[in-house]
């Protein structure tokens, strides 16, 4: 009798499992943040998008955007840096729920995760020392240049397609760098990062970006068939009707880049 009972238990024990695990395999994106408490943002240091304060506290346009959904979601924002180029495994893998880092809306990108509206105008252009400059008027003329490039990034995607000489980096920022020290004659970065980082009172002075290479829109990635992607486009058009991304585009000076939601 004990045996039997054992058994009924042993048997009963292993349904709940399989039904608890189907339970969560069965969760909609929504439910498992919500349960789970956080959103993991995936980024890399990116002025004026995503950058750490005097108090290493993340801030930054689309730090503060997605502060401001995670509260809407009723959880805690968790910012993770990833190496740019790994963005769509750390996605699969669940390391982090959402890709908010100055996302370039590429095929590459829309055929790998699901994408938010877009909601930035951007570009990638070349940066190099001022006194250069003047003698590179366009991709033609610089073919023998050496270009430092973010692994993954829409940047690499130009330098490619104009056939440029590549140094890898897995930043934005380290490209920047690599101009300064002589390392390499250029780089490609989005034109918001340049804007912010370069010239007159930043710490370097002497980069100038010479063209523009191409133009592009920003976006947000989720896995692939999220439901988080309504939940979030909902909250960038009702920011863009309350002004909050005009407010926020105002402080970190890229009114002229933000994209009317409708």
């Amino acid at each position: 009798m004990k045996k039997v009972l054992a058994l009924i238990f042993a048997a009963l024990m292993m349904v709940g499992c399989l039904a608890g695990c189907g339970n969560n395999a069965d969760k909609t994106d929504v439910e498992y943040i919500k349960d789970k408490g956080t959103l993991v943002v995936g980024m890399t240091d990116f002025a004026p998008m995503d950058y750490k304060d005097a108090n290493g506290n993340w801030i930054g346009f689309d730090a503060d955007l997605a502060k401001g959904f995670a509260k809407e979601l009723g959880v805690e924002v968790q910012f993770v840096e990833i190496t740019w180029g790994q963005k769509a495994n750390e996605l699969k893998t669940k390391n982090i729920d959402i890709v908010w880092n100055g996302m370039t809306l590429t095929d590459d990108v829309k055929a790998q995760m699901d994408c938010s509206v877009p909601y930035c105008r951007n570009a990638q252009v070349v940066v190099m020392k001022k006194d250069k400059a003047a003698n590179y008027k366009d991709a033609a003329s610089m073919k023998d240049l050496q270009f430092a490039v973010e692994n993954g990034s829409a940047g690499e995607d130009m330098a490619t397609e104009n056939g440029f000489k590549i140094t890898e980096v897995d930043k934005q920022a380290k490209a920047l760098m690599e101009v300064a020290s002589g390392t390499c004659d250029a780089a490609i970065i989005d034109m918001l990062m340049a804007g912010a980082m370069i010239g007159e009172g930043t710490d370097y002075a002497d980069l100038t970006y010479s063209i523009e290479l191409n133009s592009e829109e920003y976006g947000i990635g989720m896995r692939q068939g999220s439901d988080l992607v309504e939940k979030l486009n909902t909250y960038l058009k009702a920011a863009s009707a309350d002004g909050t991304i005009a407010k926020l585009a105002e402080t970190y000076k890229i009114s002229d880049n933000v994209m009317e939601i409708k």
